[in-house]
């Protein structure tokens, strides 16, 4: 009787989620950024979307760090370090390719509730903050490629998740586009040029797929083939820049550096990487060996 009660509810809501995706998709329904107001503040969708993203990943990981004898309190507080760090990062990151506007308005280099977030910065930030971590922390339970694996297995899980702040922002979609699964886009959140089109490729939608797809590979990966620490890790490279790279494609808010995207020069970088490491710690790695728990 509870898998009945509990089938039932999960049906309902994914028929309500198909519905509420339909109106608004179909621009019936105009969706507002802010989740709550309280005055001059406003707690936005993107914001709560990315915090649970996190939250979700972490406590999903702790089954694989209690696997691999991995001290809990390490890992959070890498992780408090990381998720700052990251934030930091994947703004400055952002900045940096649009310096041109942000010398003209330094004062909304701050204002991340405006958008501006790019994840390639808070992964060169959450890889640099594992490093120094496993390098200065005294007696830490966990290699640096060890971390890197139970991160970045959970990591697109959480990348999934937030993706969906795009979407209540109205941001990160694609070309005009006249398939069946059309994102409407309201007028004043159209780009220079792009006015008179009202449908977009959902591109933030495209990403959230293939990053679940990608956690379910890295899941069943680290629990069944890994041999050697570092090998997750090097498949997420290789796995989501592959998907980035062309869902970057369609994309008309990339970064530029010249007339090149910057995500798809990073995703081949990340790529070639990949394959690199994934080959060399297969060959030559330390042995990723647990007593069953």
């Amino acid at each position: 009787m509870r898998r009945v009660y509990i089938t039932m509810i999960l049906t309902a809501v994914f028929l309500g989620l198909f519905f509420f995706l339909r109106a608004v998709f179909s621009g019936h329904l105009i969706v507002d950024p802010v989740l709550i107001r309280i005055g001059n503040f406003g707690i936005r969708w993107y914001a709560v979307l990315i915090a649970s993203g996190i939250i979700l990943a972490y406590l999903l990981g702790r089954e694989e760090m209690k696997r691999e004898g991995v001290n809990e309190d390490h890992v959070v507080e890498a992780l408090f370090y990381g998720v700052i760090t990251g934030v930091v990062f994947a703004r400055a990151y952002y900045v940096l390719f649009n310096l041109d506007y942000y010398l003209k308005n330094p004062k909304e280099i701050f204002m991340t509730w405006k958008g501006g977030m790019a994840i390639h910065g808070g992964i060169f930030g959450a890889f640099l903050v594992l490093y120094l971590y496993t390098k200065f922390k005294k007696n830490v339970s966990f290699t640096f490629l060890q971390g890197l694996d139970i991160l970045f297995t959970y990591f697109p899980l959480g990348q999934a998740i937030g993706r969906w702040g795009n979407f209540f922002n109205y941001e990160a979609f694609g070309k005009p586009t006249d398939l069946p699964w059309k994102m409407f886009v309201p007028l004043n959140r159209r780009p220079i040029g792009y006015e008179k089109f009202s449908y977009f490729h959902p591109t933030f939608l495209y990403e959230s797929l293939w990053d679940l797809m990608t956690f379910a590979i890295l899941y069943t990966y680290i629990k069944r083939f890994r041999k050697n620490f570092g090998e997750v890790f090097a498949l997420y490279l290789i796995i989501y820049s592959i998907g980035r790279y062309f869902i970057e494609g369609l994309r008309l808010d990339s970064l530029y550096l010249g007339n090149l995207r910057v995500a798809q020069l990073v995703s081949v970088v990340f790529i070639v990487f990949g394959i690199l490491l994934f080959t060399y710690v297969r060959k030559k790695g330390r042995r990723a060996v647990f007593e069953a728990s």
